[in-house]
């Protein structure tokens, strides 16, 4: 009986062998298809080499340049200085607010866009403000009290162009560079929102206003800059623009959700009552009248 159990195991092992054997033969694609797709899976899975100065990923948007960290954060640094020192120095205020602007702050505007009817159109249809796309010549021939008007003389008046912002370069993701875009192009507006002239003084307070209605960090550093005022503009500027400032950057609305665009023939004081901003004392004229007043004491002081 074990005998017969020996002999039946030894056939039964023997058949399923020959089964396996006439498998392969009537079937040598499977074997071939299997040792195939391993190779085309090695050679299909290249090592994935670091991101690295020698190794920079394609860029996002036309005029793009990805950073490493350590690159930003060198950016960041050196920028930040460098602007401190010459505030007027627009290309490393630029560089400087890119730098800043990420992981957040710039995510942080983008859905405060995202939020608002007005800021989502504006993201769907990413205009530009430029002095061709704004046609400043017919501004120019608007009445004197509407946006369009109010803003070409501030421009006319400071001997500002619309056509000198920087493009954004350092922001990775390209929705996020156009809001970087449009908050640059739309400082003019917020100038002639608010009447301060392109001077010092007038840059600094206006830096308040956007840092307190913004967040963005570039802003803040910006309002750093008073120490390098005169004695009597850091004395102005604490007592009278950095708390208008705060006032009105704070409990107005986002002002990167003004479709600029569609409000150049309407009354700018309506605007700015609907946007929650007050205009402050116009520096122009403080700074004139001092600077008259200067002129009459020597004048006396030369004929005592």
């Amino acid at each position: 009986m074990e005998a017969t159990l020996r002999r039946s195991a030894t056939l039964v092992g023997r058949n399923h062998h020959q089964h396996g054997l006439r498998l392969s033969a009537a079937m040598p694609w499977c074997a071939a298809t299997s040792n195939k797709s391993t190779t085309e899976l090695s050679k299909k899975a290249p090592t994935r080499r670091q991101f690295s100065v020698l190794n920079r990923p394609a860029p996002n948007y036309p005029g793009h340049v990805p950073l490493t960290r350590l690159e930003r954060a060198g950016l960041m640094i050196g920028s930040g200085i460098m602007s401190l020192r010459d505030p007027y120095r627009g290309d490393l205020i630029a560089a400087f607010a890119e730098a800043t602007a990420t992981p957040y702050f710039i995510y942080r505007l983008r859905d405060a866009m995202l939020a608002s009817p007005t800021g989502r159109r504006i993201l769907r249809d990413r205009p530009r403000i430029t002095s061709t796309s704004l046609d400043l010549p017919h501004l120019r021939s608007l009445p004197p009290n509407t946006v369009g008007a109010t803003y070409v003389a501030w421009l006319d008046r400071e001997h500002v162009s619309p056509d000198t912002r920087s493009a954004v370069r350092f922001i990775d993701d390209e929705e996020c560079a156009y809001v970087m875009q449009r908050y640059r192009e739309c400082h003019d507006f917020y100038h002639a929102l608010t009447g301060l002239p392109v001077v010092r003084e007038g840059e600094v307070a206006l830096k308040a206003f956007e840092f307190a209605n913004t967040l963005l960090p570039m802003t803040g550093l910006s309002v750093f800059a008073a120490a390098t005022l005169k004695k009597s503009e850091r004395a102005r500027f604490a007592s009278t623009y950095l708390p208008w400032a705060l006032r009105n950057g704070l409990r107005s609305r986002e002002v990167i959700n003004v479709y600029w665009e569609e409000q150049l023939e309407r009354d700018v004081e309506d605007l700015r009552r609907e946007l929650g901003v007050e205009p402050p004392p116009d520096l122009r004229a403080i700074r004139k009248a001092e600077r008259e007043e200067r002129a009459r004491r020597k004048a006396q002081m030369g004929t005592v």
